[in-house]
């Protein structure tokens, strides 16, 4: 497993690759890997030959009271569990190789973030979009894989891939779960075992909203109050926002309607750390799928 702290050097590798034949995948991480992260490696070996993976914590996606400066860093860890998976390479650029001084390009996509996470964290999608655009770039895969727990960075992110002909294919994996049916995340580490355990409410808001509207539920203010409700009941839960989005726009729709994708999702705090969880669905199918572009 080789290990590149520049983009040099990524690229040379991945250009290597390339003109052999070898189909790559990236799977972009902040470190402090967990299983959720190693099953998306998992997931990027059945869409390529060799995977990459980065590890970056990202400054720009962080607001200035979040946790940047605290957020987890396990790197010796982590480069064990990635070589015990196999992967190929491991890109860990400094903060300067990813934002040289005097840099003043950003990667915007306008409109998708005006419910969920994007009124509450002002900045945040700029920056991963931006961040997840110059990964593409120096690691230049044909597949990237990205967990669905984070679905409006996904979506968001597919939308910048469209839109700027990346040419990537983009994997979008179902979430990870704890046994009481938490979302895996690095974040998890902050929680006592009392708050992990109380954190099961998060998915079971959001599995109750997407069985309502599986039944034929039509009103979202119905849905987002039975969400918001549940999470409420549970003490020590501040809820954030409790919602339901279309998958194609992000924004909340006036019905319903018969034939349509959507998320419903859900962000709080325990404590100290905020948490986030959702699902699709799609009306009028007993399977719903992710629709795509």
């Amino acid at each position: 497993m080789k290990i590149f702290q520049t983009i040099t050097e990524a690229q040379a590798f991945s250009n290597t690759r390339r003109q052999i034949g070898r189909r790559l995948a990236l799977v972009p991480t902040m470190g402090a890997l967990h299983e959720g992260h190693l099953r998306l490696v998992d997931e990027a070996f059945r869409h390529a030959d060799e995977v990459l993976v980065s590890i970056f914590v990202n400054p720009t996606q962080f607001g200035p009271n979040e946790d940047f400066s605290r957020y987890p860093r396990t790197m010796e860890a982590d480069l064990v569990a990635l070589q015990a998976r196999g992967v190929a390479g491991v890109f860990t650029p400094t903060v300067t190789e990813m934002y040289p001084p005097n840099d003043r390009t950003w990667v915007v996509v306008q409109g998708l973030d005006t419910h969920l996470c994007g009124p509450f964290r002002p900045g945040h999608f700029r920056g991963v979009t931006t961040v997840v655009a110059r990964l593409f770039l120096a690691c230049r895969p044909q597949v990237a894989v990205f967990g669905l727990k984070d679905a409006q960075q996904f979506l968001i992110l597919r939308r910048m891939v469209h839109d700027l002909h990346f040419g990537i294919e983009m994997v979008g994996m179902e979430t990870v779960r704890e046994a009481n049916g938490l979302a895996m995340s690095s974040r998890n580490r902050y929680l006592s075992e009392v708050e992990r355990e109380k954190a099961g409410i998060f998915s079971k808001a959001v599995f109750l909203g997407r069985d309502l509207v599986a039944a034929g539920e039509r009103r979202p203010d119905v849905v987002e109050k039975a969400m918001r409700d549940a999470m409420a009941a549970v003490e020590g839960v501040s809820v954030q926002y409790a919602e339901i989005v279309d998958t194609e726009q992000l924004q909340r729709p006036i019905t319903i309607l018969p034939g349509t994708e959507y998320l419903v999702a859900v962000a709080g705090f325990l404590g100290q750390t905020r948490l986030i969880d959702n699902q699709f669905v799609a009306t009028g199918s007993s399977s719903p799928v992710l629709s795509s572009l």
